[in-house]
């Protein structure tokens, strides 16, 4: 067991190192998850994609669609692959702001405003992706924040210290302006975040979950297999969700 959690552990350091994204040239690797849906929903799928997009609930609008024979599934499958949070801790990593990623969880969204976290799954006390196994277990209710601007939504929290905090700020501008968002809050030095404490001298910063829109369309009954923080990608192959 314990070789197996070394080995996730080191996965996400794996992918964090290798991001080389940047947001100003728009060039570079970055991290994306892998949804394995079937053809015949592929088209469904993508509205439903569209529309957590469009309310800010995924970490970028770029997406990607492979056969799903070269990624080794069947012939009858598609696979959507779409940015994945660890990207934006790697381009904070690459700009010299040292990054520790908490956990994944669940946050409870109240007309419109994140309010707190109410489940939770530490990176360094799981053996798979925090927010795979919170999909699993229903507990996200997107379909309704998407029609009431209320409800649960995936997001993961990472510390990083106070000292680089506007730092943080100016890379996350650049992040926003090159289309990667899905910010829902960065905290204030020594001070805890929807609801959760941080480390002394630490600032939290919460970045929406980039699985949101696969567990959306999981919600509503399509047959997704999704496989969080998958592989690394040039950013150049991905496309807009609108040019689908």
């Amino acid at each position: 067991m314990e070789e197996e959690l070394q080995f996730v552990l080191s996965r996400i350091d794996e992918l964090i190192y290798g991001v080389d994204f940047d947001p100003v040239r728009r060039e570079g690797k970055i991290v994306v998850n892998i949804s394995v849906v079937p053809k015949k929903e592929l088209d469904g799928v993508i509205e439903t994609y569209r529309r957590v997009i469009d309310a800010g609930l995924s970490v970028s609008p770029f997406i990607t669609l492979i056969e799903g024979e070269e990624l080794g599934f069947g012939s009858d499958e598609m696979c959507i692959g779409d940015t994945c949070s660890i990207t934006i801790d790697g381009v904070l990593l690459k700009s010299g702001i040292p990054i520790n990623p908490l956990f994944g969880g669940v946050v409870e969204v109240v007309d419109g405003s994140p309010t707190r976290f109410t489940d939770m799954l530490l990176y360094n006390g799981t053996t798979i992706d925090p927010l795979e196994v919170l999909t699993s277990q229903y507990l996200t209710s997107l379909d309704e924040m998407l029609n009431c601007g209320s409800g649960k939504v995936l997001a993961n929290l990472r510390e990083v210290p106070m000292v680089a905090k506007k730092l943080v700020e100016e890379k996350l501008d650049e992040l926003a302006k090159a289309g990667f968002s899905g910010i829902l809050e960065v905290g204030e030095p020594n001070t805890e975040v929807l609801g959760v404490e941080i480390g002394r001298d630490h600032v939290g910063v919460v970045v929406v979950g980039g699985t949101n829109a696969a567990a959306a369309a999981i919600e509503q009954g399509y047959k997704l297999k999704t496989h969080a923080m998958s592989r690394l990608i040039e950013y150049k192959e991905m496309v807009h969700i609108n040019e689908i």
